[in-house]
């Protein structure tokens, strides 16, 4: 493998992907699509979706792997190291499988792989290292201000993105009104004093079973947890984001 190409593809909406996007997968010798177990099959599916549009169903050469479950028994950031390092190993033994073997790889990354994503910090893993071209994509928080109509700052206001795991141990950061909060199976805002503090909130975003909740947090809060639950019970997984508002 010479070339690793990450394309984004944004958040489910196969129309999310970009001409370079396109492109990159056409100039591609090889496709890696990950699975993430039954429950997660959706999203192996929309992968192979994009390219069976892309590459015509006989196009293209297409190789699938298990993506190694991470242990979140231990300490988070050392749990988080090995799991890249299994990750890495599986990609490299994947596309070693693969013959004739490819010397340009090309790996569908939900939403964008500059946000909240490790696929250029597994790429590093790789020995030797191949050259790595990053196309990017439409991330979550873009879907979700475009299915709220909402612009992501206040004016001539900042923002900060952070994590569910960032909210609950610190509270709210002094240094912005707006916080976009990402990766949050546990629903952090649960651990906010409500008051005078707004929510927009988005689930499935890009695909046919979006789900979008807003309002006062302490109104909106309760229906975000009610309608969370009945979706993960329902398709077996789900993937959300939120932003909220103070003042």
């Amino acid at each position: 493998m010479d070339e690793l190409f990450l394309i984004g593809i944004g958040t489910g909406n196969p129309d999310h992907l970009t001409g370079q996007g396109i492109a990159a997968i056409r100039g591609a010798d090889l496709v890696l699509i990950p699975r993430k177990g039954t429950d997660k099959a959706d999203l192996a599916d929309l992968r192979r979706d994009i390219c069976a549009r892309v590459l015509g169903k006989d196009g293209g050469r297409i190789a699938e792997f298990d993506l190694p479950v991470r242990d979140d028994s231990g300490d988070y950031l050392s749990g988080v190291g090995d799991w890249h390092d299994a990750i890495a190993r599986v990609w490299a033994a994947t596309v070693a499988s693969a013959h004739p073997a490819p010397r340009r790889v090309a790996l569908l990354v939900w939403g964008d792989p500059s946000l909240y994503d490790s696929s250029l910090r597994i790429a590093a893993r790789l020995v030797p290292e191949p050259r790595v071209t990053v196309v990017p994509g439409i991330t979550a928080l873009q879907a979700l201000c475009a299915a709220h109509r909402i612009p992501l700052n206040d004016l001539g206001a900042p923002f900060l993105v952070t994590t569910g795991r960032r909210l609950r141990d610190g509270g709210w950061p002094d240094c912005a009104d707006t916080l976009a909060v990402m990766l949050d199976g546990g629903c952090a805002f649960q651990t906010l004093d409500p008051a005078g503090i707004s929510i927009w909130w988005g689930a499935y975003l890009g695909m046919a079973q979006q789900m979008t909740l807003s309002g006062p947090l302490a109104e909106t809060g309760p229906r975000i947890l009610a309608a969370r639950a009945e979706a993960r019970a329902r398709h077996g997984w789900i993937m959300d984001i939120y932003l909220m508002r103070r003042g």
